[in-house]
């Protein structure tokens, strides 16, 4: 049998997708997500540290297709999943460009998962982590909505208002400065390498066009721009 965790994806996503799987023994399914890293065991940056955040695990199985027999457990699928990602992580962290905002590489994972949220088309995965970066070396806010959303949780209905990017929590990178305090859902491969390797240009800003692809902006008045054409359809 065979169950696919796709980039993108939270880990309320992943044990769906576990507790539809046939034939896969469910062990964690009452278990709170919450738990989840001291039910498997797994060693993540914050286990010594008494907080809200300890030890999630969002963000931590990479997304893929794994096969497993008739028999196998809930448990066996995600520890797999984990591995891969230290793997992956490790290894793009240690070619990583040597300029960059990120001190470790949880750090990098979560700016990865930003840049799968927000990359409609690959091609632009790349400068999209180049904003990142810069706005990160800047001081800037990073002020990305899927932050917003990822902190809004359950209760969001799909549309993004006012209020919420105006509601503080913890991921509303609206309303503070920095990275979140956990990975906002699994960044694939080629999203965790954008991260560790931006492009080379001075973009702070962008915008979706709508076709998938995004505008950048080197200045607030060219962005401006870029929201009331793309976003508001003025000027078109």
């Amino acid at each position: 049998y065979k169950i696919a965790f796709i980039e993108g994806w939270s880990l309320r996503e992943v044990r769906a997708a576990l507790a539809k799987a046939p034939h896969l023994e469910q062990t964690l399914a009452d278990i709170p997500l919450a738990a989840w890293p001291a039910q498997l065991g797994l060693k993540l940056p914050g286990t010594e540290n008494d907080t809200e955040f300890s030890a999630s695990a969002e963000g931590w199985f990479f997304p893929d297709t794994y096969a497993y027999n008739r028999g196998a457990t809930d448990k066996q699928i995600l520890l797999r999943a984990y591995d891969r990602m230290q793997r992956v992580l490790a290894e793009n962290w240690a070619e990583r460009q040597s300029d960059l905002k990120l001190s470790t590489p949880y750090d990098a994972l979560i700016l990865a998962s930003i840049v799968e949220k927000e990359t409609g088309r690959g091609s632009d995965r790349t400068t999209i982590s180049q904003v990142f970066n810069l706005r990160l070396k800047k001081g800037m806010k990073l002020q990305t909505d899927p932050t917003v959303i990822y902190g809004v949780g359950e209760d969001f209905d799909g549309d993004i208002t006012r209020k919420h990017l105006r509601t503080d929590t913890p991921y509303n990178t609206y309303t503070r400065f920095g990275l979140p305090p956990t990975p906002i859902a699994l960044p694939g491969r080629e999203s965790i390498h954008a991260a560790l390797h931006p492009a080379e240009s001075s973009y702070l800003y962008f915008v979706a066009r709508g076709d998938g692809t995004s505008q950048f902006s080197e200045t607030l008045s060219q962005h401006n721009a870029a929201v009331r054409r793309y976003q508001l359809g003025i000027g078109q």
